[in-house]
């Protein structure tokens, strides 16, 4: 694109050489023709000049036109430009929207998801902690209610069990569940064997 406008430019200055050469070249016919003397020289001189005075004025006329055409085309064609950049950047700023909120969206569900499993699982530790704790104050009581809380405990284990399941994907507080049921393991085995001693 460089190689025209720099074709223009060079037509464009060789326009107005020429146009100030006709009017060099009339102002020397005259002065020419004046110091001869001779009135009929110089009026057609006076003539000549006009007429290149003329026709200098309509070529620069023409190369101020032209110029501003050319001025008005490049102004265009980068509004042109710029416009197809803005519907470039705000189809982009419109995609890079909908991917953040998709994302966000997404990972909002997840934190739901998470935080409704957290909930289940505090509350099956809870359960299962209290009933670890009835267990144990029930296995103290009587020799006669042996049979009934070897059951319980069976569930209690069972439950205490899914629990820990369940937890083990969960926060720092499966370290103290953990440990709080195989101290009930092993008291509930200790407590066996005492049974069977």
């Amino acid at each position: 694109m460089t190689s025209p406008v720099g074709n223009r430019r060079r037509q464009r200055s060789t326009r107005l050489v020429v146009a100030a050469s006709m009017l060099v070249v009339s102002a020397l016919a005259v002065v020419g023709t004046a110091l001869t003397g001779s009135w009929l020289l110089v009026t057609v001189a006076a003539l000549a000049a006009v007429v290149l005075g003329a026709a200098a004025t309509k070529i620069t006329h023409s190369e101020l036109l032209d110029s501003r055409e050319e001025a008005a085309r490049d102004r265009a064609q980068q509004a042109k430009a710029y416009a197809r950049l803005t519907e470039v950047r705000t189809t982009e700023n419109v995609e890079f929207a909908a991917d953040m909120t998709g994302k966000l969206a997404r990972r909002d569900a997840t934190v739901a998801r998470l935080e409704k499993r957290l909930g289940d699982a505090a509350a099956e530790l809870a359960d299962a902690r209290r009933e670890l704790g009835e267990v144990r104050d029930q296995a103290s009581t009587t020799q006669r209610e042996n049979e009934g809380l070897t059951r319980r405990l069976g569930d209690a284990e069972e439950r205490a069990s899914q629990a820990v399941v369940r937890v083990a994907e969960l926060e720092a507080e499966l370290d103290v569940v953990t440990s709080e049921l195989n101290s009930a393991r092993t008291a509930a085995a200790n407590w066996r064997k005492g049974k069977t001693a």
